[in-house]
């Protein structure tokens, strides 16, 4: 399996561990009582902080998904993925740390992190596309 492939695999299933784990403690919430089935809106506004970051997190990754995950299939359909292998990794480290930083903390310096991971997702995905285009 390419290096394209895995790291398209593991952005899918970091975005579906988001997805479980928000849906997964909605559930404990309903069954709990502690919010009815239908007071949930997309962004757990009603919800803790964290319940709000987890939404955002996961949104950001549905967001993310076409561009990033459009550039790896886009590589591994016209079979070129040697532009997208040597960054691939990166491209799935920096999202997963842009998450998990939007879950940890709202401060200054944790945007700023935040923000960072995500231009250098940017980066990647100019430096594969002009690869693509060019190469």
């Amino acid at each position: 399996m390419s290096t394209t492939l895995l790291a398209l695999l593991g952005f899918i299933c970091w975005s579906l561990f988001l997805l479980v784990l928000m849906e997964a403690i909605r559930s404990k919430l309903v069954l709990t009582g502690a919010v009815v089935a239908n007071g949930f809106d997309p962004q757990n506004s009603t919800l803790s902080p964290f319940m709000q970051r987890l939404a955002r997190a996961h949104a950001n990754c549905i967001e993310g998904l076409p561009l990033f995950g459009g550039l790896l299939l886009l590589a591994l359909a016209t079979q070129r993925t040697g532009v997208t292998d040597t960054l691939a990794p990166w491209l799935l480290a920096a999202r997963v740390l842009q998450s998990s930083v939007h879950l940890a903390s709202t401060s200054v310096p944790a945007v700023n992190l935040r923000f960072a991971a995500f231009c250098v997702q940017l980066v990647i995905a100019v430096r594969w596309t002009w690869g693509l285009l060019v190469g």
